[in-house]
C-alpha cells in the first residue's frame, strides 16, 4: 500500500489576452505571389479586413505569471490533490501572504476538511488588494492525518514582485486669497494603456474642493482630456484642483500659518479587459505662506477701469497674531500712476488677535495700461512698526472713450 501523498498547485487568476499573430507577407511580384496574403485571410485568428495587424480577435489563456501592480487585486487558485489510494483526514489548507511589513491570512476558511478521498481535490480561490510595493511571498501550507494516524505537513512558497503603476507628482500654488491650487501630474509607467475611470481629490475637513478639469460645451461639462480618457504608456496627464477654506476656518487667521493638510488623491483605473486598480495617496501637505503679523488681502477689485476716473476696491486686514492686540493707522502713498482718494494717516482702531476688518478705498489712475496697485502702509502704534504693501494687485486702465464691457 502506498503512503498517503498530497500534491498542491497554485495558479494566478488573470483575464485572458488577445491572441497576437505575426503577419508574413511579400510583394505581389515576389515568388510566393499572393500566397501569404491568402493564408492570412484563411487564418481564423486574424481580423477580417485587417490581416496584417498583429492583434487578433481570439482570446488566449495567460501564458505566464504576468506583472502585478500596486492597487490591483491579486487573485489565485489553490488546489490540493490526493495522489494516493488512501483516504486522508483532517485536512487544513492555509494561505498566507508575506510582505516586507506584515503577514496576512488569505484563506477563505480556516476550518478543517473531515476527509479527502483518493484522486479528489480541495479547491480555494483567494483575493487580495495589493497595497505594498516590493517582494511578496505566497505561503501555502497543508496539514493532514493519514489512515495510520500519522500527522503530515508540507508547504510551498511562491514569490512575486509588486510594481508601481503610476508616478504621481504634486505642486501647490498659493493665491492672494486663502485659496490653494493643486496640480497633480499622473504618469502611466506600465507597458499597457490605462482607462482613467476617476481622479478626484478628497479634501481635508478644513477645505472645499472644486475640480478644474472640465469645460462647458453646449451647457454640459466636458472633460479637458476629451471623451477618451486613455493614458498611454509613459504618458503624463495634469489635473488641477482649487481648494477653498470652509467659512468657519477662513475666519480664523491661525489656519493660514504652518503646515496645512490639504487632502489625498483617489485614483481609479482599468487595464486590458477591465482589471480594476485603485490608489490613494497619503495626506498631502503644503507649507502655507507666512504673512507676518498683519495680512492685507483684496476682497474686491475691478478688472478694467477708465483713465482718470475713480474706482473702488475692498481690502481685508487681518491680525495674524494669536495673542497681541494692534492699534493700526493707515497711510496711502501715491505712485507715478496710481493716486489714492481720501485722507492718509487715519486711525483704524484696535484689532483683536485673529480678527479682521474690511476697508473700502477709492483711487484713480493717470496712466493707461496694466497698472499695479501699490502704496499702502499700516503702522502699529503699540510697537511703532510699519508694514508696507506694494504690488497688491493689477488693473487694466483704458481710455474713457473705450466702452468697457461690464
Amino acid at each position: 500500500m502506498r503512503p498517503a501523498a498530497q500534491a498542491q498547485k497554485v495558479m494566478r487568476l488573470t483575464k485572458p489576452t488577445l491572441f497576437t499573430n505575426i503577419p508574413v507577407t511579400c510583394e505581389d511580384r515576389d515568388l510566393p505571389g499572393d500566397l501569404f496574403n491568402q493564408l492570412m485571410k484563411d487564418d481564423p485568428s486574424t481580423v477580417n479586413g485587417a490581416e496584417t495587424l498583429m492583434l487578433g480577435e481570439m482570446l488566449t489563456l495567460p501564458q505566464n505569471f504576468g506583472n502585478i501592480f500596486l492597487g490591483e487585486t491579486f487573485s489565485s487558485y489553490i488546489s490540493v490533490h490526493n495522489d494516493s489510494n488512501q483516504i486522508v483526514k483532517d485536512i487544513l489548507v492555509k494561505a498566507d501572504l508575506q510582505t516586507s511589513s506584515q503577514r496576512l491570512n488569505l484563506s477563505a476558511s480556516n476550518a478543517t476538511v473531515a476527509e479527502l478521498k483518493s484522486d479528489c481535490c480541495i479547491d480555494d480561490v483567494i483575493h487580495h488588494e495589493v497595497k505594498e510595493i516590493g517582494t511578496h511571498i505566497l505561503v501555502c501550507a497543508v496539514s493532514y492525518t493519514t489512515q495510520s494516524g500519522e500527522k503530515m505537513y508540507f508547504r510551498k512558497f511562491f514569490k512575486f514582485q509588486v510594481l508601481k503603476p503610476l508616478d504621481v507628482k504634486t505642486k501647490f500654488y498659493n493665491a492672494e486669497t486663502d485659496e490653494v491650487f493643486l496640480e497633480a501630474q499622473i504618469q502611466n509607467i506600465t507597458t499597457s494603456p490605462m482607462f482613467m475611470e476617476k481622479v478626484s481629490l478628497e479634501p481635508s475637513m478644513m477645505y472645499n474642493v472644486v475640480e478644474l478639469n472640465t469645460v462647458k460645451q453646449a451647457g454640459e461639462g466636458m472633460s479637458t482630456f476629451g471623451s477618451r480618457t486613455y493614458l498611454q504608456p509613459m504618458d503624463t496627464r495634469q489635473y488641477l484642483y482649487c481648494l477653498k477654506p470652509k467659512q468657519e476656518f477662513a475666519e480664523k487667521a491661525g489656519i493660514i500659518k504652518g503646515v496645512t493638510v490639504i487632502g489625498k488623491l483617489d485614483i481609479v483605473w482599468k487595464t486590458n479587459l477591465g482589471e480594476r486598480g485603485r490608489l490613494q495617496t497619503s495626506q498631502l501637505q503644503r507649507m502655507a505662506p507666512g504673512y507676518g503679523d498683519v495680512r492685507l488681502s483684496l476682497e474686491a477689485i475691478p478688472d478694467t477701469v477708465n483713465l482718470e476716473e475713480p474706482f473702488h476696491i475692498t481690502c481685508k486686514i487681518t491680525n495674524c497674531s494669536s495673542e497681541r492686540t494692534m492699534d493700526l493707522v493707515l497711510e496711502m502713498c501715491n505712485t507715478n500712476s496710481i493716486h489714492w482718494c481720501g485722507v492718509s494717516g487715519r486711525q483704524l482702531g484696535k484689532l483683536n488677535p485673529s480678527s479682521s476688518l474690511y476697508l473700502a478705498l477709492t483711487l484713480l489712475s493717470s496712466v493707461q495700461g496694466l497698472q499695479s496697485v501699490s502704496g499702502l502702509r499700516l503702522t502699529d502704534t503699540f510697537l511703532k512698526r510699519t508694514y508696507e504693501y506694494d504690488d497688491i494687485a493689477q488693473v487694466c486702465v483704458v481710455s474713457s472713450t473705450i466702452q468697457v464691457e461690464s
